[in-house]
């Protein structure tokens, strides 16, 4: 199983075990190198073919922040010296990223204006840039060089060079940020100078079979930048200059189109990277961006269109999701949502990287778990099976100690019951399937259909983790208790019907979501085909593509935004395919009553108006369900509340499965 991933690799004289790398993320704590060691060692006994670092900064104007390393600065050597050798103890085999900002860099990071090859400023950074002197460029190349060498005498396998996403050596390409007409600007030629003379410089610098490997942009996804000819015009010109290996990107920072999102297809850029694969020929060509279970990976690599795939945030989802593949246990892997909550979106902040539904990921120092048999082995109580529950009853029961998970639903899931559900969110009840299977295997005890209805219950175990979530808040309204107004979870859990016309109150995450829901329609073409056609990708081939079945939504908030606490990465994503599929916002508006044909308001003027719906959905947040505080605090044992049941308000998963994972730390350290 798994043969085509699973075979033997090679990128230029380094030999490889498999297929997949685990590709570049900036972690947000590369100055700890006992950390930094923790999580990569972990990645490498999880089987990464190859391990790719964050990106290390050739020089402080192209920091992408504070917390990123610098491979140029001495005080970089000793972390990442450390990360070498734990990956080699463990095995495995890690590149160093070389990385420039450019105009994305921040002046807020060291009071340094960020650099490019011409002054025109971005959408992503707030700081105009400063144009590259010649001489400039000539030591950015050579920065680049120091950088390779340096990298190569602390014991790092090879070298990736960052010249994709938008970043230095990719605005140096493309003709929107590269304005200049002398030797390194104006024609293709003198646009690709920059990279190629990078390469060159490398290989003078770092010997000639040190292995370099550039990250190119299969496309930029951005207005008049550089056409798929001159893309692979690129990768030929680097392969005829010695690169090792090209990894193929998708897309700007600054681009219309969503790459990383939940909302993109599962292996949809593949086919950029194929095309790069078709020019270059038997050059190792590595594929990455939202491929995220092995039996994909496999599929692309059976195909025969790319030689490696680029595995990012999968591996922090789960660390060993190699060696379960290879193990036959495919069912136990934590698979990566794509929610980008806890990884991109807290990259982009310069935070220490984490992931929503493996919150070990980054700390696992903080919460080893080694699988040594505790001293003394007790007895827990988890209430819920939502996110938080599910957590604390895995790490306890990774901890050695028994656990009795009680679920009053006939599934494992919470929330993720009805997130599953949402358009582009199918993997979210991966996540269930994972806990489901990995409590078993952790000897878990799980109740399903069982309502703890008292404190008798728990009586007898040592410690007790509240994790009861949330109900939907109620609304004090005129009309709120007519037929047609119904709640999220009736509309997302219990598959009640719904008219034609639907009014949410409510715009946070949940009433985003039942709004995205209702208005996705139907077609007959599969995801990908119908991605590309609504991003002005492809067309179909049989002419326009229909999507019928749409609700006609308006959707409404009292407070002056819509999804407010969505994601930075994602939230924008989500709210313009709201607004392509015909969704009314409405925000600053005051809820005057239900009527029997829809709901009257106020607008933020002032002005009256009853918005028309056959049905209305209450999506108003929720509201604590913590009835059994009380009751557990009487018994007298040690106990945590975790999730909604602690804090309601605008539901955070991220936050639920950190407190389920902290809590079971805590109460296994303080009742041993």
């Amino acid at each position: 199983m798994f043969e085509h991933a699973l075979a033997a690799g090679r990128i230029g004289t380094l030999d490889l075990p498999n297929r997949i790398v685990m590709g570049s993320m900036h972690l947000g704590f590369e100055h700890d190198g006992d950390a930094l060691a923790a999580f990569y060692a972990e990645r490498a006994r999880g089987g990464a073919g190859l391990i790719v670092t964050g990106g290390s900064c050739v020089n402080r104007a192209g920091a992408g922040g504070r917390n990123y390393s610098f491979i140029n600065e001495d005080d970089a050597a000793a972390p990442l010296r450390q990360a070498v050798d734990a990956v080699h103890a463990a095995g495995g085999r890690i590149a160093l990223q070389l990385f420039h900002a450019g105009r994305y860099a921040l002046r807020s990071s060291f009071g340094i204006a960020p650099v490019a090859p011409s002054a025109i400023p971005s959408r992503f950074s707030p700081d105009p840039p400063l144009a590259l002197s010649g001489d400039e460029i000539v030591a950015t190349i050579e920065d680049f060089a120091r950088g390779a060498r340096r990298a190569r005498e602390l014991g790092f396998d090879a070298v990736e060079v960052m010249a994709s996403e938008g970043y230095l050596i990719n605005q140096f390409l493309s003709p929107v940020t590269n304005k200049r007409d002398d030797a390194w600007g104006g024609d293709l030629e003198r646009r690709m100078r920059f990279a190629r003379e990078i390469l060159r410089a490398i290989r003078a610098a770092a010997r000639a079979e040190f292995p370099v490997i550039f990250r190119i942009s299969g496309a930029d996804l951005m207005p008049n930048s550089t056409t798929g000819e001159e893309t692979l015009a690129f990768a030929r010109a680097l392969a005829s200059d010695g690169v090792d290996a090209l990894n193929v990107g998708i897309g700007w920072h600054e681009s219309p189109i969503p790459t990383v999102q939940h909302l993109v297809p599962s292996g949809i850029w593949v086919p950029y990277a194929a095309a790069v694969k078709s020019a270059v020929g038997s050059l190792a060509v590595i594929a990455s961006n939202r491929i995220n279970s092995l039996q994909r990976a496999d599929e692309v690599l059976a195909a025969g269109s790319v030689d490696f795939i680029s595995m990012a945030r999968p591996f922090l989802a789960d660390s060993q999701i190699v060696a379960k593949a290879a193990r036959n246990q495919s069912v136990l892997v934590n698979t990566c949502i794509a929610c980008n909550q806890a990884c991109i979106d807290r990259s982009l902040l310069d935070e220490p990287v984490s992931c929503m539904v493996n919150p070990r990921a980054g700390r696992e120092r903080e919460f080893a778990e080694n699988g040594v048999a505790p001293k003394q082995r007790r007895r827990f109580a988890v209430v819920g099976g939502g996110p938080a529950g599910m957590e604390s009853a895995r790490a306890l029961a990774a901890l050695g100690h028994a656990v009795e998970l009680f679920e009053a639903q006939d599934e494992l899931g919470g929330q993720f019951r009805m997130a599953r559900r949402i358009p582009g969110k199918g993997d979210f009840g991966e996540t269930i399937r994972y806990y489901t299977h990995e409590l078993a295997r952790l000897g878990v005890i799980v109740r399903l259909s069982t309502k703890v209805a008292g404190a008798e219950m728990l009586r007898g175990f040592d410690g007790i983790v509240l994790a009861s979530g949330v109900l939907p808040r109620r609304v004090s309204m005129p009309g709120s208790d007519m037929p047609h107004v119904v709640s999220y979870a009736d509309v997302l859990l219990h598959g009640c019907t719904v008219g034609e016309r639907v009014s949410i109150v409510g715009a946070g995450g949940i009433g985003v979501d039942v709004a995205h829901f209702l208005s996705f329609g139907e077609t007959d073409a599969d995801e990908t085909t119908r991605f590309l056609y609504e991003q002005g990708l492809a067309a179909p081939a049989n002419g326009a593509l229909v999507i019928g079945g749409r609700k006609d939504v308006a959707l409404m908030r009292r407070s002056a935004s819509i999804g407010d606490r969505i994601g930075k990465t994602t939230r924008w994503a989500v709210v313009r395919a709201l607004r392509a599929a015909g969704v009314e916002t409405l925000t600053n508006v005051t809820y005057e009553a239900i009527v029997p044909h829809g709901i009257r308001v106020r607008t933020a003027d002032g002005a009256a108006r009853t918005i028309e719906a056959e049905t209305v959905v209450i999506a108003a947040g929720q509201e604590r369900n913590d009835a059994l505080i009380e009751p557990i605090r009487a018994l007298g044992v040690r106990y945590r509340v975790v999730g909604g049941a602690k804090e309601a308000g605008e539901l955070n998963a991220v936050r639920a499965f950190d407190e389920g994972l902290r809590a079971a730390h805590e109460l296994a350290a303080e009742v041993t």
